[in-house]
């Protein structure tokens, strides 16, 4: 029911498909349309993903794109970035194979008599592809730049952006930490990947935080002044800004850290 957004935060292997093969490492971001019957196929044991669901398709930001869906010069990532599937392998192979389906957030185990993945070929613009959060080139600017230049991907409900190692503003009296603010249309999930995050404290590689939409919220207390100065930064992140708010599973209150609200106490 839905297309996917995969993360590699952690490991290496293969995505299988019935139109082939796409290896993936870490910062990977493999995008899956709905439809698509795959397989992980990792290399090791320790793995990490952060995976996405959009019920609306997954595209490149609207902005960047011109009037024949080309990505302009502008943009920060280009065609020749994306990496879609090679070497088609054709299993012609009868037997039970069991196929999972998740719908209405319910996961179906269907077994199918014959290899899923039994194409002899393939045409068209439905395929999984792959994009390496490396590749992205960050936007800088003289003074602060918002978030919406660090976008990614668009969905009819929600943006997905890439927080990359970047230069900071190169104005002489310029402050790098971005100032206090409120999303009014959004949520805001961020996803800490790695590196040091120039506007927070004491969160970790592999967290997860949300602010609500409308509530105001910014840098930590002492990392405006240790911002200034500085020259460049290596934080690494995912956010993802919803157009709903979201709505919070017990899973994610039996894992809240209740202290985090304490971090903007000096």
């Amino acid at each position: 029911q839905a297309d996917e957004i995969v993360f590699i935060h952690q490991g290496m292997g293969k995505l299988r498909t019935g139109y082939g093969s796409i290896s993936f490492k870490y910062g990977d971001y493999l995008v899956i349309p709905r439809g698509t019957i795959y397989q992980m196929e990792f290399e090791q044991e320790d793995n990490r993903l952060f995976i996405v669901e959009s019920f609306s398709p997954v595209r490149t930001p609207k902005r960047y794109r011109n009037e024949f869906g080309q990505l302009m010069e502008h943009a920060p990532f280009f065609e020749r970035d994306i990496r879609v599937p090679q070497n088609l392998e054709t299993f012609d192979e009868l037997g039970d194979f069991e196929v999972k389906i998740k719908k209405q957030g319910m996961i179906y185990p269907y077994v199918y008599g014959s290899h899923p993945f039994d194409f002899v070929g393939w045409d068209g613009y439905h395929f999984p592809w792959a994009f390496s959060i490396h590749d992205f080139m960050p936007i800088t600017g003289k003074l602060h730049q918002p978030p919406p230049v660090h976008q990614t991907f668009e969905t009819d409900n929600f943006v997905l952006c890439s927080f990359c190692p970047r230069m900071y503003d190169y104005h002489p009296h310029s402050i790098p930490a971005p100032y206090n603010h409120s999303n009014v249309d959004s949520d805001e999930v961020l996803y800490y990947v790695d590196g040091d995050f120039m506007s927070r404290k004491s969160v970790e590689r592999g967290q997860i935080t949300l602010h609500p939409g409308g509530i105001p919220h910014g840098p930590h207390p002492g990392t405006v002044e240790k911002s200034i100065g500085q020259v460049k930064t290596e934080e690494l992140a995912v956010m993802i800004d919803p157009f709903r708010p979201l709505m919070l599973t017990q899973e994610a209150l039996d894992i809240e850290d209740p202290d985090y609200y304490k971090s903007w106490m000096s």
